[in-house]
């Protein structure tokens, strides 16, 4: 694990998306809230909040961050069949929250095919990728 304890505390925010294709029988069903196992949207934004707050205990060597706010939202495409993610998560610390917004959004991907894999196959996850970072030494960065 690297250590942080000589970096100063900065306020840092940290902005990762993902994309759920459906296909349109999942989509529409997501949309009319008609999923067996329930509310595919509610489901999925608490498993992102919560899985922001167990990152360290999924990725060795992350450190146990303070997060001071954790948001994730899921947006429909109808154009694409397709389920939006987007988690920003925010702490003051010496290190930053990237990895707690990208294991954010990449758990509320696998609850929503989780939830909708009984009525298709074919759901594909992809485009996880942070779009935003703020604080720390290394500056800002957003995504071109």
């Amino acid at each position: 694990m690297v250590n942080v304890g000589a970096k100063k505390d900065s306020n840092r925010l940290a902005v990762a998306t993902a994309m759920v294709y459906l296909g349109p029988e999942a989509f529409h069903l997501v949309k009319e809230n008609k999923i067996r196992k329930g509310d595919v949207l509610t489901v999925a934004q608490l498993a992102g909040i919560m899985a922001s707050k167990l990152t360290p205990n999924l990725i060795p060597l992350c450190h146990n961050i303070h997060i001071t706010h954790a948001e994730v939202n899921l947006e429909l495409d109808e154009s694409k069949f397709a389920v939006r993610i987007t988690g920003s998560v925010n702490c003051v610390g010496r290190t930053g929250v990237e990895m707690e917004s990208l294991t954010a959004v990449t758990v509320a991907a696998l609850t929503v095919y989780d939830m909708c894999k009984a009525v298709s196959r074919d759901i594909v996850i992809s485009d996880i990728k942070l779009v935003k970072k703020t604080g720390g030494k290394s500056g800002d960065y957003v995504a071109s």
